[in-house]
């Protein structure tokens, strides 16, 4: 698999760097290349109890990413997905530390334990006040002896930091992390392993799929469960969490395993915000990447029952960039649409021989939506099919909103749908297409005049001809024809429409951005829908 590095040996020194570079003097490392990988706070002084934390990368921003006024004092860093050494560890623990003393923040793994452990205890030897923390959130093995810590440790580090740089004692934040640790737990799911630099991704978890509870370094989770969307995945995620929680206040921690895109995690949100457990969750800290698994496609969540000091430490500044904040979790708001863009809707009235004709358009364009998105994605951006076809529903689902026995009016309003349903610009295209053939509806032409009349304003706005290699390369023709009979348009549009394949020079659209290879071959998707749906007029009858 292609990735941006240069070699294995080098990724992590390399990103470190870059990481350090890009931070603006915010952050130092230790001169120990390669074996000593420390990230410290440029600004520390020693002065306050200083926390540390580490263990191998690969989960960022986690954890150099949240060395920072109010969180860290240093990141030691090790290869991907390992522990790093008791040297590093040290290193990382001298650097920082003074008389306020240094709490190590530590995942529950048998490497990091013992390294940290080892560390802490030659710290120790040398006169500094040293205790270590194990987090342990991840509930999804219940049978395991001890449990991995996950994202949950985000929790410890900002209130833990929180309070180090409010000037707390070594004991207080010791004991204020350890009750975060007795209350925070996690749980994850992922469509997909990660890739670890430099070797091929292991294919675990098959088609159809996604694994529940799996570990941040690609563990195996509790078991591979049927994938049937964001709502249900939510709802597994929920479940396994309910019984672990109590009827308070919550904050969740909604974390991005490293492949989830935004809009992804956007859609998780608010299948959080309507599970069982939304009404329970006040506070949310993302979505973001924040305890990451590499490229991993999937999601987790953490839940802490928060007191008000916990809440306090959470909201309290913090100068990491990679920390996102804690906001409130509350309901959708609504606004009422500015004056002129609430939709006046026309009387309904009923015609069930145009109802039929327009039900069945949709359903041709809602069956061709995965061949017409494969067919973009040749020269597009693969979302044809599904914008014709999510306008397609909405517009069966309104039928019975329609002025159906009035052509002028049913023009008008098909534009109407059009322009609220469909995005892109061939949402914008058709609303005129549909718009303009109302207008001249009104003004006497007759229903194949009328769409002409349209198609002329499409090609007046728009800018495209035939020849443009546009839908427009199967409609003119189709409406050219049209007189002459359903089947005699759709043979006009399947002509227009793979003759589109011939040209290799768009001249509108998004395909005017490509070059001739892209295009060679393949016809434009618009106009292939236009033929697609003509054809399948032409079958019934």
């Amino acid at each position: 698999m292609k990735q941006f590095m240069n070699s294995k040996d080098s990724l992590i020194t390399e990103a470190i760097d870059g990481a350090v570079r890009a931070s603006g003097g915010a952050l130092a490392r230790l001169d120990g290349f390669p074996h000593i990988k420390v990230v410290v706070r440029a600004d520390w002084d020693r002065s306050k109890v200083a926390l540390v934390s580490g263990g191998g990368s690969g989960h960022e921003p986690s954890h150099a990413g949240f060395v920072g006024q109010g969180m860290l004092a240093a990141a030691v860093c090790g290869d991907v997905f390992a522990s790093p050494s008791v040297d590093a560890v040290l290193a990382g623990i001298l650097a920082v530390t003074g008389k306020a003393g240094c709490l190590l923040i530590v995942k529950n793994y048998t490497g990091d334990r013992l390294n940290f452990g080892l560390a802490a205890e030659r710290a120790r030897a040398f006169g500094l006040k040293v205790e270590m923390v194990i987090v342990d959130d991840d509930i999804a093995l219940p049978d395991l002896p001890q449990a991995r810590g996950v994202a949950g440790t985000l929790f410890v580090h900002k209130i833990a930091g929180a309070m180090a740089e409010a000037g707390a004692d070594l004991a207080s934040v010791a004991a204020a992390a350890q009750a975060v640790i007795r209350g925070a737990v996690s749980i994850g799911m992922s469509l997909d392993t990660c890739t670890v630099p430099g070797n091929p991704r292991e294919d675990r978890i098959g088609i159809g799929q996604a694994e529940l509870g799996l570990g941040i370094h690609g563990e195996a989770g509790v078991e591979q469960v049927d994938f049937t969307g964001a709502r249900a995945a939510m709802g597994m995620v929920v479940d396994r969490l309910l019984p672990h929680i109590g009827s308070s206040d919550h904050v969740a921690l909604l974390n991005n395993l490293g492949g989830t895109t935004p809009l992804e995690m956007s859609v998780l949100a608010e299948e959080l915000g309507r599970s069982a457990l939304g009404a329970r969750v006040k506070w949310i800290i993302g979505p973001a990447p924040l305890m990451t698994s590499l490229d991993m496609h999937g999601f987790s969540v953490s839940l802490l029952p928060v007191t008000p000091e916990q809440e306090q430490a959470l909201a309290a500044p913090a100068a990491p960039a990679a920390w996102p904040g804690l906001r409130r979790f509350g309901e959708v708001g609504l606004r009422p649409l500015p004056d002129g863009l609430t939709p006046i809707r026309p009387e309904p009235s009923a015609h069930p021989a145009r109802a039929a004709l327009i039900a069945r358009c949709c359903a041709a364009l809602v069956a061709a939506e995965d061949d017409l998105n494969a067919l973009d994605a040749k020269s597009g951006d693969g979302d044809t099919g599904t914008t014709l076809a999510g306008a397609a529903r909405a517009l069966a689902a309104g039928l019975d909103r329609m002025p159906l026995a009035d052509t002028t009016q049913l023009f008008r309003a098909i534009g109407a749908e059009l322009s609220q349903t469909m995005g892109g610009s061939s949402g914008v295209l058709l609303a005129i297409f549909f718009t303009a053939a109302g207008d001249a509806a009104a003004g006497g032409r007759n229903w194949v005049g009328a769409l002409a009349a349209g198609l002329e304003r499409v090609q007046q706005v728009g800018g495209a001809r035939p020849g443009d290699r546009t839908m427009i390369d199967a409609l003119a023709p189709a409406l050219a024809a049209l007189p002459q009979g359903v089947a005699a348009a759709a043979l006009a549009a399947r002509q227009g429409a793979d003759g589109t394949a011939a040209m290799t020079r768009a001249k509108a659209g998004r395909s005017s951005y490509l070059s001739a290879d892209k295009l060679s071959g393949h016809n434009d998707p618009g106009a292939e829908a236009v033929a697609r749906l003509l054809e399948d007029l032409a079958r019934a009858g």
